[in-house]
C-alpha cells in the first residue's frame, strides 16, 4: 500500500477543510513549502487538489499547480475542477501522473473512456465521493445515486483506478469506517486509494488489511495527529 500526503490548495493557499466546507478551511501557507516537506519525509508521490476547481474556478491556481509539478518532479494524483477532456489532456501532458475525474464522470461517463484510449486506464482515476452510501458531486453539494452502481460503471468506461472519499468522516480526525471502504474495494477489481478519516497507524492498518492500494494523509497530517513517517513504516 501507499501513502499519498494530500496537498489541498484553495486561493493560492495549502489548507484542509472539514466535510468539504469551504469555511471550515484551516490555512496551513505555501503549498509548494509543504509539497517539499512530505517529500523530504519520504513520500515518493502527491494527492494535490485544486479546491478552486472544484467551487468552480478551474483555472484558478493552475500556474501553482504547474510549478509544483515541475519544480518536484514526484508522481502526482490531481484533482478538481478537471470538467473535460481538454482540462484532463492538458494535465496530463503536462506531467501529471493520473487526473481524477468526479463530478464530470458522473454527468459524461464516456469522459473516462475517451481518456483511458488516448492515456491509457492507469492515468485516469475515477473519483468516488461518497455521503451515506450515495455518490456526492459538485463539490459535495449534491448525491447522484449508488456509489457501487457508479463504481462498476466507471470500471466498464475503462478507469484505471479509484480514489474512494467518506464525506461523512472527511477532515474529522476521528477515523476511518471500514465497511463502506470493504464494499468499494470488493466492488472492482481496480485498485482503490482511500481518502477520509485516515487518523491513525490503526487506521492505516486497517486499510492495508482491506485491500486498499493507498489511503491519502489530511487533516491527521497536518494537524500532527499521524506522523507520515509512522504511516509509511506500516506500509513497508
Amino acid at each position: 500500500m501507499r501513502i499519498f500526503p494530500a496537498v489541498d490548495i484553495l486561493d493560492g493557499r495549502c489548507v484542509q477543510l472539514v466535510q468539504g466546507k469551504r469555511e471550515s478551511a484551516t490555512v496551513y501557507g505555501e503549498p509548494l513549502a509543504w509539497a517539499e516537506r512530505w517529500i523530504a519525509e519520504g513520500a515518493d508521490a502527491l494527492h494535490v487538489i485544486n479546491l478552486d476547481g472544484a467551487f468552480g474556478s478551474s483555472k484558478k491556481n493552475a500556474g501553482l499547480i504547474r510549478e509544483l509539478i515541475r519544480t518536484t518532479g514526484m508522481e502526482i494524483q490531481l484533482g478538481g475542477g478537471i470538467r473535460s477532456v481538454e482540462d484532463a489532456s492538458r494535465w496530463l501532458e503536462i506531467g501529471v501522473s493520473r487526473v481524477i475525474l468526479g463530478t464530470a464522470a458522473t454527468e459524461q461517463p464516456s469522459l473516462i473512456r475517451t481518456l483511458a484510449d488516448e492515456f491509457g486506464g492507469k492515468r485516469v482515476m475515477a473519483g468516488v465521493d461518497a455521503k451515506g452510501g450515495q455518490i456526492a458531486v459538485e463539490g459535495w453539494q449534491k448525491t447522484a445515486g449508488d456509489v457501487l452502481a457508479w463504481v462498476e460503471r466507471f470500471e466498464s468506461q475503462g478507469a484505471g483506478s479509484f480514489l474512494y472519499t467518506n464525506v461523512d468522516v472527511e477532515g474529522l480526525q476521528q477515523g476511518v469506517r471500514f465497511e463502506p471502504v470493504r464494499k468499494v474495494i470488493g466492488a472492482t477489481g481496480r485498485p482503490v486509494v482511500v481518502a477520509g478519516g485516515v487518523s491513525s497507524v490503526q487506521d492505516v492498518t486497517g486499510l492495508k488489511e482491506a485491500g486498499a492500494c493507498g489511503a491519502v494523509l489530511g487533516s491527521a497530517l497536518y494537524s500532527g495527529k499521524i506522523q507520515l513517517a509512522e504511516a509509511l513504516e506500516v506500509c513497508r
